[in-house]
């Protein structure tokens, strides 16, 4: 392990890897006004990540008055509170951008049922 590595190691957030793309997710991203700070939640669908280390970044899209909004997150930015799954979709690619030319019902993904345990 060389000094980059041990450097980044310690910087790493570990919580990390709670959603995959597909999960629609609430991030919860502080912003700095003047010297006020608040917390604003930007919801919406996982549409891609790329990179690893703290290169790593997920693009979040979501649809503001008709409007396709997306917004790229650094993974591992100290500017970002909390990642929450709301609810995780039903996927079969690593990159959903065909969702920025679908408009309506058929741009929602369909939610993974939960796995019974039987007991």
């Amino acid at each position: 392990m060389n000094l980059i590595d041990s450097v980044e190691e310690k910087l790493l957030k570990k919580d990390s890897d709670s959603f995959k793309v597909g999960d629609t997710v609430k991030v919860h991203v502080i912003i700095r006004e003047g010297d006020k700070e608040r917390i604003q939640v930007f919801q919406g669908d996982v549409i891609a990540k790329r990179g690893s280390g703290l290169g790593a970044t997920f693009t979040v899209r979501k649809i503001s008055f008709g409007i396709g909004i997306e917004r790229i997150f650094p993974l591992h930015s100290k500017m970002i509170k909390k990642i929450e799954a709301v609810r995780h979709g039903k996927v079969r690619r690593a990159k959903l951008y065909y969702l920025r030319e679908l408009k309506g019902k058929a741009a929602r993904l369909k939610e993974k049922k939960q796995k019974r345990h039987s007991e």
